[in-house]
């Protein structure tokens, strides 16, 4: 994460800068065909050793370590082997970011889920238990139980975050906030397909008493 001045209205805004590289469409799949939906695969993170079935799938194109779907309405107007950039985003624009959250480690209740835990005095030896953990029916712990456990590693999606800045001449993209995952990780732009002004101006109400 960095900052970004915005030269109209002097205001400093907190931006993450995501490196978008060219993607490479590696399969278009169509509701007419045998997938029965319409989505655009595409690759990214080239690699010089894959598996066997992924060269295949790959066959005359590059090898890549990386590969997403996007569903998309007009099938037809992408092709094998056709590059993406981000050139398609505007200023303004608000966008999804879906990534995988940090890992936590194991972590108690308290930690991982919010509980207030019991009180500190009248004979409460482990204030930061979990506490009863079911009843007598069914004779066992009942699925989705919130126990301490793996906290983290989940997708997360942040939605709304506004396109700052589009630098498509070195790939990079600026996004108003944070977004999930760790240093480099590797995250999923999606359009909502609205526009917003970058900074909000606010309105000076004019005094009408009179002096």
């Amino acid at each position: 994460m960095t900052q970004y001045f915005d030269e109209a209205s002097g205001e400093v805004i907190p931006v993450t800068v995501i490196h978008a590289g060219p993607m490479v469409v590696t399969q278009v799949k169509a509701k007419t065909g045998n997938d029965k939906y319409s989505a655009v695969q595409v690759g990214i993170d080239k690699k010089r050793k894959v598996s066997k079935s992924l060269a295949g799938h790959l066959k005359g194109l590059d090898t890549f370590g990386v590969l997403s779907e996007f569903t998309v309405t007009d099938p037809d107007s992408y092709k094998r082997g056709q590059k993406l950039d981000i050139s398609t985003f505007q200023v303004g624009e608000l966008v999804k970011v879906l990534g995988v959250s940090k890992g936590r480690g194991f972590a108690g209740a308290m930690k991982r889920h919010g509980f207030h835990g019991f009180p500190m005095s009248h004979g409460h030896n482990k204030p930061r238990s979990v506490g009863s953990i079911g009843q007598r029916f069914p004779q066992h712990v009942r699925k989705g139980m919130r126990m301490a456990g793996h906290m983290g590693v989940q997708q997360v999606t942040a939605t709304n975050l506004q396109v700052v800045e589009v630098d498509a001449k070195n790939s990079l993209l600026m996004v108003k906030g944070a977004v999930p995952g760790h240093r480099n990780g590797i995250v999923k732009l999606i359009s909502t397909g609205k526009v917003k002004p970058l900074v909000r101006v606010a309105e000076v109400k004019e005094d009408k008493k009179k002096k």
